[in-house]
Formats: C-alpha cells, sequence, structure tokens
C-alpha cells in the first residue's frame, strides 16, 4: 500500500543519515538504538499511555529507516548489517506489542489482549514466510499487510484509542495472518511454476 510512498521516506531520512554518518556513528549502533527506542516505546505502552505510545511508535519506527541509510551512504551495506537489522527489527515489533498486552491485561480487557496476541503471531509469520520464500528462491514481500503499514495501523489505532483501537487490532490481527497466508499460496504458485518449466 504504502510503496509509493517509501522512496519519498528514504529519501527524506538521508538527510539525518548524512549527519550521523560524517560523526561515524555505524549502521548496527543505529539499528541497536532503534530497538532500545522501542523497548522505551513498550514501557510507556505497558504504563497506560497509549497516546504518548502511538507517537513515539512512528517516531521509533522512523528512526528505524536511518541505519540503511548510514550504510548506503558509508559503503557500508552488508548481508550480516541486512540481517542483524531484521532480526531486531521483530524483536522490538514484538516488544510494542508485548506492551500493548501488558496494558491490555492491566485494565482487563481479554478479548482485546487476544486480538493483540493474534497480532504478533501474524507479524511474525509474514516475516517467516517472506524469509523462507527468500531462501527458496521466491520473491516473498506480497500481501495486504506488511510491516510499515502494520505500524501506521497501531499508531492510529493507539492515538485514537477510545474509537480506533478495538477495530485496528481486529484488523491487524487477521490481515497480518492473511498476509502469511497470501505468501504461502504465492511460493506454491512461483515453486510449481518453476517445477513445471523444468519438466
Amino acid at each position: 500500500m504504502l510503496d509509493r510512498i517509501r522512496p519519498w521516506g528514504r529519501r527524506i531520512a538521508l538527510i539525518p543519515a548524512s549527519g550521523l554518518a560524517r560523526m561515524g556513528v555505524s549502521p548496527n549502533s543505529l539499528t541497536v538504538i532503534g530497538l532500545l527506542l522501542n523497548v522505551l516505546v513498550a514501557a510507556v505502552l505497558a504504563s497506560g499511555q497509549p497516546v504518548i505510545g502511538g507517537v513515539l511508535v512512528l517516531v521509533a519506527n522512523a528512526f528505524d529507516m536511518l541505519d540503511g541509510g548510514v550504510a548506503r551512504l558509508t559503503g557500508k551495506v552488508s548481508r550480516f548489517g541486512a540481517f542483524f537489522d531484521s532480526t531486531l527489527d521483530r524483536y522490538a515489533e514484538a516488544l510494542v506489542y508485548l506492551g500493548v498486552g501488558v496494558w491490555l491485561y492491566s485494565v482487563g480487557d481479554g478479548l482485546l489482549l487476544f486480538a493483540a496476541y493474534c497480532t504478533i503471531i501474524g507479524s511474525l509469520m509474514v516475516s517467516y514466510t517472506r524469509a523462507r520464500a527468500e531462501s527458496l528462491g521466491v520473491g516473498g514481500e506480497v500481501g495486504l499487510l506488511p510491516r510499515p503499514e502494520r505500524i501506521i495501523l497501531l499508531s492510529l489505532g493507539l492515538i485514537f484509542h477510545g474509537y480506533l483501537l478495538a477495530p485496528v487490532l481486529w484488523i491487524l490481527a487477521v490481515l497480518s495472518n492473511l498476509t502469511a497466508v497470501q505468501r504461502m499460496i504465492h511460493v506454491h504458485r512461483e515453486l510449481a511454476a518453476q517445477e513445471s518449466e523444468r519438466s
């Protein structure tokens, strides 16, 4: 959904990234700082402050674009850097939902807590299916709800939690898992086509 916007976001991120590159900040250190920011977001959410947490979700994940920008500007793009960034991104997303879950548990909303749990499963499976597809030589970045869309939806749901949190969490729970299923179907079709070409 955000494919047309992402290139603009990367270009904007290059402005602070160039300053960080001149200061000698490494891409991997920015990746770690991004994870620590999401730990802070999780703590804010767990303490029952969804509006502040929703704003911080956007800030922390905007910061996440800087490591890639610094890596490109300094010529430090590496396979390990990409792997490290992707791995810590999964931890960061799970931590944010943990914060949401702790808050929902504290207010006794078991139904929305279940939706948050389903969303964590779906988000991890979206990432796993893409990684596994690419290991098989198939492009796996398809489906309705990749990570940037999930982040924006969650942030809006938290900021306007009185009106949007319940529908947003259920949308995330359903569509994140549906995205994983879409990727499984896509991989099945691609591998079947490859097999038919060989035969």
